[in-house]
């Protein structure tokens, strides 16, 4: 659990500053949102971005878990595995709704 923390950081770490760009150029202008629109309508974009979303949510739990852990709730060998189920699963449900809605599902 503790390395894919660390992966899932590394990886918002490291698509921060495109992200961040993206957002620039998308509330520039009218113009500029319709071609970023444009650019997220392609597949591999759409991959990239369920990617960044599983990254981000997975943290997210992961980083919720931890805190738990460190106010000595569930330290137990057995808590830390239903924890850290409970984390995968979760953010597995959460990165699910996210590729509907990228997808067109709903």
């Amino acid at each position: 659990m503790s390395i894919l923390h660390r992966i899932s950081g590394l990886l918002l770490f490291v698509s921060l500053p495109f992200l961040l760009y993206l957002l620039d150029q998308s509330l520039t202008s009218e113009i500029s949102f319709d071609s970023f629109k444009g650019f997220l309508a392609n597949p591999l974009v759409k991959i990239v971005v369920l990617v960044l979303s599983w990254s981000f949510l997975f943290h997210f739990c992961a980083g919720i878990r931890f805190l738990l852990l460190d106010t000595h709730r569930a330290v137990s060998k057995e808590g830390g595995k239903q924890t850290s189920i409970v984390v995968l699963a979760v953010s597995s449900l959460l990165t699910i709704v996210v590729a509907l809605k990228l997808f067109g599902a709903f």
